[in-house]
């Protein structure tokens, strides 16, 4: 037997001793797998568990496969132009299949781009973004899908929690499971909020563009694309730098995807976006009109209003909106020029430094809306021959000569310090082709309403100056005294009590004690205190003669004046049966005059001013459809339609020899209308027809006070009358009415075929004082009245 030292045994091996350890570390480490296995099924197990006890108590899809987003109330000119939008979110209902495929692909390219290959969850995205933001390959990148959005903006919180995350993949895969691809990508172009209260591509594109979805461009596309991330931080109005650099962005990635050409891609980069700075803008200034339908609305509908996609649409047609706003603008702001610079409206320091001085001027003008094209602005320097102001754009404008003229006595070092033009000083300024010139916001208000006489279709409304600087509609809301535009009504209850246009009544002063008047003793006066002695009711009219109209309302009775006048739409108490009736002494909206004179254009019946034609649901079903009362029904006749030709002849005289000559320029003969001013100047009125169109103009000031002893009705109202019709009535073939059966023409003048020449009422107060040699006047044009 060899021992261990005998050269002939057997050597002992060298790793004998470490193999059990070796043995060891294996079985450890197959004791780790076994575990770490047995607990990947545990876990597993837990989680099929937990997913088979959570999945039935997901939320129902109810709303999504029966989508009914909040959708505003959008309200439309006949011609179906938006005028505006109401509600907390802004949104358009937009099918998949009316969806472009360029919107649809710029989406795809930055959100989801296996949208249409994986099940709900990518797979292959979250790997991709682990490996990614594990690199540090740049920006963070996410692999939440759009079913995942979906699933996350329908019925999660935003909270950054594991909970929250499985109940999103738990959603997502039963969301694929009962709505097809194309489904989930409509709901998600429709929900997703893009600043701006935008809800939805459809309504983003309008509000940051001002155009359809179908219409949007390339690199439009792109730039709504980008908004979902961060609505805030990618809003081209608020952050245009980094709006434009994700844009970019998303082209680029629309091209690798080759969902975009070489030539596309190019264009679209270097294509300058116009983005609406003011989001709130639509294609006219309808503000008055938008709110009125809104409230007439709500009657019916309350809180459903905002939400249930009602489409009004109104009687309004854009061209006569534009006629109509700019008329009324350009007539107040002619008032302003003529009676003088008020001074800056605040002042501020401006601070030495640049930068600083830029931010200050900024801050302080976002105090100062704009009113339109009159916008605020700093002054940096001022002289008498030269002032340099700030925008609020940051623009420096630099205005001269005739641009000075307005504000020129406020300019000198002599004027008032605390009304003074000088450095720190906020102005108005107005941009006239390339010159800009001080002006400023008027005080004075003004109203215009136009109507079809036919049936009372509101064709134009502008119920003030600025909507967004006074929400008052003067339209409908403001009861003033309509002063010499009223008498044609007394004139038409005179015809039916025996008086003609031919009756001779005496224009000499009278006087009355306080029981004809309602209050105290009365001695009313013609304007300028001017009498011209008997003459015919005609001329009386046409020459808006104060003493005519009185002495008419005094031989038909106030108390039958009064009731006669509610036929016209009138309110019998805000109209007092005194014989200052006869004056227009009461109190009438703009729109009231409007159904009133329509009367006289239309022949004798009573329409009402109405401003909905229809409204209709989110699908477009009409859920309600006006059916006004029309001209030539029976039913409507207030008035007989001689005593409508023989007013209409009488106003005609106003236009072509009154106080409403103005209007011949025109160069029409079938106007007529009234001017109208009260006791001293507070009201201004231009109420007119063409027999198809009538218009009422109206000016004052809220609180009433004196427009100027110079200012009359067809000053200040005529002219805003005119510059409507002037641009509507362009084209418009001119109407001749035809005589009504039952009148009679001798010498030139009408009556009824029943009162012929001899009798009825040939003449009042004749034999009352004649005006003496100081009170006659032969100048026709003064004779403006009260």
């Amino acid at each position: 037997m060899a021992t261990k030292n005998s050269p002939g045994g057997t050597a002992p091996s060298p790793n004998r001793s470490s193999k059990p350890a070796s043995n060891i570390v294996v079985r450890m480490l197959l004791g780790l797998v076994g575990v770490a296995a047995g607990l990947c099924v545990v876990g597993a197990l837990v989680l099929a568990f937990m997913l088979a006890m959570a999945y039935p108590n997901l939320p129902a899809l109810d709303s999504l496969t029966d989508y009914r987003p909040k959708i505003p109330l959008r309200i439309f000119s006949a011609d179906n132009v938006l005028l505006g939008e109401f509600g907390e979110e802004r949104r358009n209902l937009m099918r998949i299949k009316d969806i472009p495929e360029i919107m649809k692909k710029a989406v795809l390219a930055i959100e989801d781009d296996r949208f249409y290959e994986h099940g709900g969850v990518d797979y292959v995205g979250i790997i991709r973004a682990a490996v990614h933001n594990a690199t540090g390959g740049g920006a963070r990148q996410g692999a939440s899908t759009i079913t995942q959005q979906v699933a996350r903006n329908f019925f999660l919180s935003s909270e950054q929690t594991l909970k929250r995350k499985i109940y999103e993949v738990l959603l997502a895969w039963k969301i694929e499971q009962n709505l097809s691809k194309d489904q989930i990508l409509e709901v998600y172009m429709n929900q997703i909020y893009l600043g701006q209260r935008a809800y939805g591509f459809s309504s983003a594109a309008q509000i940051y563009f001002g155009k359809n979805l179908r219409d949007v461009t390339v690199a439009e596309a792109a730039m709504l694309a980008g908004l979902p991330k961060a609505p805030s931080a990618y809003n081209p109005v608020v952050n245009p730098k980094r709006a434009k650099a994700r844009q970019q962005y998303i082209l680029l990635r629309m091209h690798q995807l080759g969902y975009i050409s070489d030539a596309q891609y190019s264009q679209a980069q270097q294509e300058e976006l116009k983005v609406k700075t003011d989001s709130s803008e639509f294609g006219v200034h309808a503000e008055y009109v938008a709110e009125m339908a809104r409230q007439l609305v709500y009657e019916q509908f309350k809180e459903e209003t905002y939400t249930r996609g009602l489409s009004v649409f109104t009687t309004i047609t854009k061209a006569d909106q534009d006629a109509a706003y700019l008329a009324l603008r350009r007539g107040v702001m002619e008032y302003e020029k003529r009676h003088g610079y008020r001074g800056p409206e605040s002042y501020m320091q401006i601070p030495a430094a640049k930068e600083e001085a830029d931010d200050a001027i900024e801050v302080e003008l976002a105090e100062h809306a704009d009113s339109d094209d009159i916008v605020a602005a700093v002054v940096t320097e001022a002289s008498p021959k030269s002032v340099r102001a700030v925008l609020s754009s940051g623009e420096d404008i630099t205005i001269t000569g005739p641009g000075l003229t307005f504000a020129a006595n406020l300019l000198s070092d002599k004027a008032p310090p605390a009304k003074r033009v000088k450095r720190g000083a906020v102005i108005r300024v107005i941009q006239e082709g390339r010159n800009w010139s001080i002006t400023q916001i008027p005080e004075v208000q003004s109203a215009f309403v136009s109507a079809n006489t036919d049936d009372g279709a509101i064709r134009s409304l502008v119920g003030g100056f600025d909507y967004n600087l006074n929400k008052f509609n003067h339209v409908t809301q403001a009861w003033r005294q309509p002063g010499s535009s009223f008498k044609p009504f007394i004139y038409s209850a005179s015809l039916e009590k025996g008086l003609s246009p031919a009756t001779i009544i005496n224009d000499a002063p009278i006087s009355f004690d306080a029981g004809q008047t309602g209050g105290q003793a009365w001695e009313p006066k013609n304007y300028e205190n001017k009498y011209d002695g008997p003459m015919t009711m005609r001329k009386g009219l046409t020459k808006s003669k104060n003493m005519i109209s009185i002495r008419i309302l005094q031989k038909i009775g106030a108390k039958y004046g009064q009731e006669y006048t509610t036929r016209f739409g009138f309110d019998a108490e805000r109209n007092p049966p005194y014989l200052t009736l006869a004056l227009g002494a009461g109190a009438v909206t703009p729109l009231q005059m409007a159904g009133a004179y329509s009367v006289f254009a239309n022949g004798g019946y009573k329409v009402n001013p109405y401003l909905i034609a229809r409204i209709t649901d989110a699908d477009g079903k009409v859920l309600s459809q006006v059916k006004p009362e029309k001209a030539g029904d029976p039913a409507n006749r207030v008035i007989d339609e001689r005593n409508a030709f023989l007013i209409d002849s009488m106003l005609k005289d106003v236009v072509k020899y009154g106080t409403a000559a103005k209007a011949m320029a025109l160069k029409r003969t079938d106007l007529a209308g009234k001017t109208g001013t009260t006791n001293d100047s507070l009201d201004a009125w231009f109420a007119g027809y063409q027999p198809k169109l009538v218009g009422i103009a109206w000016i004052g000031y809220d609180q009433p006070k004196n427009l100027g002893n110079r200012e009359t009705g067809g000053g200040l109202a005529l002219p805003i009358w005119m510059g409507y019709m002037q641009k509507v009535l362009k084209d418009v073939p001119m109407i001749e009415r035809p005589v009504p059966d039952g009148l009679i023409q001798v010498a030139g003048e009408y009556y009824y075929a029943e009162n012929p020449p001899g009798s009825g009422v040939k003449s009042l107060g004749v034999g009352d004082r004649a005006p003496t040699e100081e009170e006659k006047t032969k100048d026709e044009v003064k004779n403006e009245l009260f």
